[in-house]
């Protein structure tokens, strides 16, 4: 009896120890319990030129970057966290006058620093809107393609912004993200938080790039809603 409680000791212990091993190795989604918020970064609200850095659009191969979103003549598109129009007035361009270019932002000062662009650059076609944290505000059934441009990570309430965006999407819509593996609170989010975040508000994962910086910290993930 005494061997056999020692063969069933030295089993359970080994089995133990293989559970223990496997739970340390396999990566943990940190999950957000209804009524709870992740920690996300101080939405930016300083100097907005300096997101017209000079080679930022080859370093984030941004023309590549709209030939996967299928930016193209005609399409309706809308950059989410806006900022300075950046990327808006590049999409403005792409889609020409037959098209339209929804710039949304939570920044007051980043609609009207937008809409002087678009004046001065001469695109009749960016429509400006002060959206909300949880909804971009679109109309519905409004566009085809989606771009947040490294703010997700300052999004106050990603899934309920991320269903909110749903109903504005037509068929065959794409939404893509591009961000910095971080915490939430040094301007990055792990890519498997905005998937697991992505997959509660009803997307699914169409497919993922990491050629939008040359570090590779920098992920591009491509998003379709669930049928």
């Amino acid at each position: 009896m005494i061997f056999l409680g020692r063969v069933l000791f030295l089993a359970l212990l080994v089995s133990c120890q293989t559970f223990c091993f496997v739970s340390a190795q396999s990566p943990q989604v940190p999950v957000t319990e209804p009524g709870e918020h992740r920690k996300t970064s101080e939405p930016y609200t300083g100097d907005l030129t300096i997101f017209d850095s000079p080679g930022r659009d080859e370093r984030l191969q941004i023309n590549r970057v709209m030939d996967i979103l299928g930016i193209a003549p005609g399409k309706s598109v809308a950059d989410i966290g806006a900022g300075s129009g950046w990327f808006t007035v590049r999409a403005a361009r792409r889609v020409g006058e037959a098209g339209t270019l929804y710039a949304i932002d939570i920044n007051p000062e980043a609609i009207r620093y937008i809409n002087d662009r678009a004046q001065r650059e001469k695109l009749s076609n960016v429509k400006t809107i002060l959206g909300k944290a949880d909804d971009p505000l679109l109309p519905a059934n409004s566009v085809d393609s989606v771009l947040l441009l490294k703010t997700y990570h300052e999004v106050a309430e990603p899934v309920a912004l991320l269903r909110n965006l749903r109903a504005a999407l037509r068929p065959g819509a794409r939404v893509g993200i591009i961000d910095r593996n971080g915490n939430g609170e040094d301007h990055g989010v792990n890519r498997e938080v905005v998937l697991h975040e992505a997959t509660q508000a009803g997307y699914r994962l169409l497919e993922q790039y990491d050629f939008v910086k040359g570090d590779k910290m920098d992920y591009f993930l491509l998003l379709v809603p669930r049928q």
